[in-house]
């Protein structure tokens, strides 16, 4: 199954994904330092890595919507696999936004405490691990965004051939 969104015939969301997975681990990693020794750097860094996470995260998610409604087939397996991983996601930008939207003004101070941003960034950090095991699934099992040999597809479509037989077989019995 190709991906939609592609420069070259590489898929543009995976490549687009590292960006707001690193921001959001260094946002969880400045709110602890923060936590720890109560330094405005530390605060500082954490916004600025969520304001690039979460700009982030909006980017890679249209190339990923663009292949989850064009490139998946209704109905399969990975159309669901795809949804529940855009869902993790939004649920980890949404998390990622109130922590912004909390913080944002205490750029210059004054000091606050990091009990919610710390909270708000491990939750979004544990959506974003759970949403990653369902893409690399989506890569992996499913193939998509993934360019297969001639070869690869026939078995592709064995393979499906088979599940679709399968699926009508027990249906009937």
């Amino acid at each position: 199954m190709y991906s939609k969104a592609a420069i070259a015939g590489h898929p543009v969301h995976p490549m687009l994904v590292n960006y707001p997975i690193a921001c959001y681990t260094g946002t969880l990693v400045g709110f602890a330092v923060y936590a720890a020794n109560g330094n405005q750097f530390w605060l500082n860094l954490a916004i600025a890595l969520n304001i690039v996470g979460v700009g982030g995260a909006l980017l890679a998610a249209v190339p990923g919507l663009i292949d989850w409604a064009l490139g998946v087939p209704h109905g399969s397996a990975a159309k669901t696999v795809g949804l529940a991983h855009a869902g993790l996601n939004v649920t980890a930008l949404v998390l990622f936004a109130i922590s912004l939207g909390t913080y944002v003004t205490h750029w210059n101070g004054p000091a606050t405490g990091a009990t919610l941003g710390l909270a708000l960034a491990a939750a979004g950090v544990a959506c974003t691990i759970a949403a990653g095991v369902l893409g690399w699934m989506l890569v992996q099992d499913y193939h998509i965004g993934i360019r297969l040999t001639s070869s690869q597809e026939r078995d592709e479509l064995t393979v499906q051939s088979t599940r679709l037989i399968g699926i009508h077989h027990d249906r009937a019995a």
